[in-house]
């Protein structure tokens, strides 16, 4: 068929997806004879021509896939109440915790109706904020988001990236902080990439995309340029690209003292190796000082003339060091905080001292130590819960900080780093009581042994009975940490009598680098068996049934879903993976997928390798005639990290292979992106879909 669809086949289609209530008529996906050999074994890929992003053929069965998805969700009678719902428990103020910038204070705040939130700038704090910047006017429906703003050294100058339709690509502009007028610099073509002032300009990153397919194609030799303001893009400086490989992620940012530039080199999503340019010599030459990608350095700032690094260089759970940029040999390293038996979370100078974030269990505790690395104290957290970040410059006393916990509303407060007082900064009104919920840690066994983490939070007094509408949550990868935090659009849900589960699986950096290697490659089936492991553990104590357990996850967490239904389609429901990565054969041919080849592995790296993917691989372990969970598939047309093809595919089979029992849908978002920078409106939208399907094959009769 030559990977196209005749506009006489899609009018077929439309009509026969717009029959009968009593049953789903889904379109008929035409299927190809396309097919690859890989390690001598021929494997079918028949919805190859759904990668082609901006073909008529693929926009016309998007289009007849979402007239079906709409069709079903219109039907569910309280769609409208839920909607209604997540309205009222999203619409309150929110504020973002202070950055100090040049003696003012710059946040973000929302009034709880704005689809984006607004920058603001004050004087002090307690006087009256000056708007800086409204996203809210850059685009009629609020798909253009503000990605990252930075302060020129001198305060003249803001230099702001923004975001169209959830894109990873990103472009920079330039605003006079006296006048807020625009200045003629634009960039574009950003990603991944931070901005950093140095004299009178910028450094950052940026890839140049293929003509026409800017959302799908592989994005290769990033590159880091300096602007300087007021001159032509085209003329900007080429610092640095490593031209021998093409795929490589390259950072670039300046000292706080502006005595170097520090750039960062990375063949994936963890492992960097470190280069410093002599800022303070004309020309000075770029050097490597670290080699490798194998651990992770984080330079914090200068003190007392050497680098503060964060790694994990020979210390799994991370340890603060400091080096000297004149004599980086490892031999003139000095350890200031060494590794802990808990994982150094987050490490913050302030007031010339260190403000350290432990997670212990998944649980934050901050301590402060001298510079040099004695303890002093211990900061006491309102409860137990997160640390969401810390806000404070090296030589002032004050400190912000941002406590939440599931049944903790995000909450900010203000720190004396010197006498360690903590005083309340904001707090949102939230249309939620605390004293009406409770979150229980709990700590069950995974299929080879290992002890595994389970946040569990409902209402209080609720009967394990076996007969809960139950929703579990998890990601597993690229060394990410799932911590306690206030989820607001979970509100209807729990109010509602459901349970939410939050596992915290292999293949983060909940207990360090050993945990997240654990659920890497060829051992990325202990992240499953996690998974499925603590969806056994809740209907064997009485949480739920298999009746009544609905499972989601997003992007990684997308491909935790697809796998743990196809290996266990009789333990859930429902089960809703969101923008997945779920063809585990190609999904290093996209855009930035060959930065994920640190976890998975790819299908090029040996048959050993290939045929553990393909063993698990969602698109290609699904099995005709039998019955999955009622599923709905969710991505977005813009999102160009994880490509829509691999949601396309997949569920264009699940639809081939079930056996007509539970419904298989797919809904695609349009103007949208992985989930970065989403508006308001869209929020809402998504959330009220994704619950309206859950909460209706869980067998829930919501009442709002």
């Amino acid at each position: 068929m030559n990977n196209k669809i005749s506009i006489l086949t899609m009018g077929a289609i439309l009509a026969t997806a717009c029959t009968s209530s009593d049953k789903i008529t889904y379109p008929v996906t035409e299927r190809t004879s396309v097919c690859d050999t890989l390690w001598g074994e021929v494997v079918a890929d028949p919805y190859r021509w759904l990668e082609n992003d901006t073909s008529a053929a693929t926009a016309a069965w998007v289009d007849t896939q979402n007239a079906v998805t709409n069709r079903y969700l219109n039907a569910i009678p309280f769609r409208q109440a839920l909607r209604q719902r997540f309205d009222e428990v999203t619409r309150y103020a929110t504020e973002s915790m202070p950055n100090k910038e040049n003696g003012k204070y710059y946040f973000y705040r929302n009034d709880g109706t704005q689809n984006q939130s607004v920058l603001y700038e004050k004087e002090t704090l307690d006087s009256e904020p000056r708007l800086i910047l409204d996203p809210n006017t850059l685009s009629e429906d609020g798909t253009v988001a503000l990605s990252q703003v930075e302060i020129s050294p001198d305060g003249k100058y803001l230099a702001y990236a923004i975001s169209r339709s959830g894109s990873d690509w990103n472009e920079i502009y330039v605003m006079d902080l006296n006048t807020l007028e625009l200045l003629p610099d634009h960039v574009q073509w950003i990603k991944f990439s931070p901005i950093s002032w140095y004299k009178d300009g910028f450094y950052y990153s940026a890839f140049k995309p293929e003509k026409g397919k800017e959302l799908s194609a592989t994005n290769e030799y990033h590159t880091i340029y300096y602007h300087k303001l007021g001159t032509p893009v085209e003329n900007d400086t080429k610092i640095y690209c490593n031209e021998e490989h093409a795929r490589r992620y390259v950072t670039a940012s300046v000292s706080d003292d502006k005595n170097y530039l520090i750039i960062t080199e990375s063949a994936g999503t963890s492992g960097v190796a470190l280069y410093l340019q002599d800022l303070t010599v004309d020309n000075a030459p770029i050097r490597r000082i670290i080699e490798g990608y194998d651990y992770e350095y984080s330079v914090l700032g200068m003190n007392n003339d050497r680098l503060l690094i964060v790694t994990n260089d020979n210390a799994p759970n991370y340890r603060l060091i400091s080096v000297d940029p004149k004599n980086t040999n490892r031999n003139n390293w000095k350890e200031i905080l060494p590794e802990q038996e808990n994982v150094l979370a987050d490490v913050t100078v302030a007031g010339g001292k260190i403000l350290a974030a432990y997670n212990i269990d998944v649980l934050s505790h901050l301590y402060c130590y001298t510079i040099d690395g004695e303890k002093l104290y211990e900061v006491a957290l309102p409860a137990q819960g997160t640390l969401q970040g810390i806000s404070a410059k090296k030589k002032e006393n004050e400190a912000f900080y941002t406590f939440t916990s599931f049944t903790y509303p995000k909450t900010i407060y203000r720190l004396n780093v010197e006498d360690n007082t903590s005083e309340l900064y904001y707090a949102s009104e939230v249309d939620f009581n605390p004293a009406d919920y409770e979150s229980e840690q709990i700590f069950f066994t995974s299929k080879d042994g290992t002890k595994v983490p389970m946040t569990v939070t409902h209402r209080k007094g609720i009967e394990l009975d076996g007969n809960n509408p139950t929703l579990l949550y998890g990601y597993g990868g690229f060394a990410i940490t799932l911590n306690p935090r206030f989820i607001d659009t979970m509100i209807p849900f729990l109010e509602q009598g459901g349970i939410y589960a939050e596992v915290n699986l292999r293949g983060g950096n909940e207990y360090g680098e050993e945990w997240h290697v654990a659920g890497t490659k060829m051992q990325k089936q202990n992240v499953f068996d996690d998974f499925i492991g603590a969806a056994e553990y809740l209907i064997a104590n009485g949480y739920t049934t298999p009746a009544k357990l609905a499972i989601n996850g997003g992007s990684n967490g997308g491909l935790l879903v697809g796998a743990c239904m196809t290996q266990r389609p009789d333990l859930y429901a429902v089960a809703v993976p969101q923008v997945g990565v779920l063809d585990m054969l190609r999904y290093h041919k996209f855009t930035i997928g060959w930065g994920w080849a640190g976890d998975y592995g790819t299908a090029d790296d040996s048959q050993e390798m290939f045929r553990y993917l393909i063993g698990y691989s969602p698109l290609h372990t699904l099995k005709e005639g039998t019955t999955y969970p009622a599923t709905l598939v969710m991505t977005a047309d813009h999102d160009d990290r994880v490509v829509p093809a691999h949601s396309f595919k997949f569920a264009a089979q699940l639809q081939y292979c079930n056996d007509g029992t539970n419904p298989t849908l797919i809904r695609i978002d349009s103007k949208a992106g992985h989930g970065a920078g989403r508006p308001r409106h869209k929020i809402i939208d998504e959330k009220t879909d994704m619950f309206a399907f859950i909460m209706y094959n869980l067998g829930m009769n919501p009442t709002f």
